[in-house]
């Protein structure tokens, strides 16, 4: 399902009643593509966190920098404006992580996504799919 295209905020008003309009404006996004997004991210986080952070493997809680990156990941998700049509972050054309964040994001990613393919099987083949749709 497609979000509908939102109306331009007159440029009369302030900048941060504008930003609070456009976030009271579009929900967050709750659709299939994005929960299963959620489920890769969060599992890419998991795989990273317990390579470089935990002591040992049996930690079943991510340290609170990859809580963050995941709770931030979340963030983005929901608020990304293309909804259900969108393609894998990689292959995106707009940016929505900020620099602080689009490195550390790029290295879990660059780490987790090859292992992610023998710790969970089919949400990697349903990512190859979605890479495949979108090209």
């Amino acid at each position: 399902m497609q979000m509908p295209v939102q109306r331009p905020s007159s440029p009369a008003r302030s900048a941060s009643s504008r930003s609070s309009k456009q976030a009271a404006l579009r929900p967050a996004n709750r659709g299939r593509r994005i929960r299963r997004e959620k489920r890769a991210i969060a599992a890419m986080c998991a795989l990273y966190c317990r390579a470089h952070h935990a002591g040992s493997a049996e930690a079943a809680r991510l340290c609170g920098a990859c809580e963050d990156l995941l709770r931030y990941a979340h963030q983005r998700l929901d608020q990304c404006v293309f909804g259900e049509l969108k393609q894998p972050c990689d292959q995106c054309a707009t940016d929505c992580y900020s620099k602080t964040q689009r490195p550390r994001l790029r290295a879990v990613m660059r780490y987790a996504e090859p292992r992610l393919r023998w710790r969970h099987p089919l949400l990697s083949l349903l990512r190859l799919i979605d890479k495949w749709r979108a090209r």
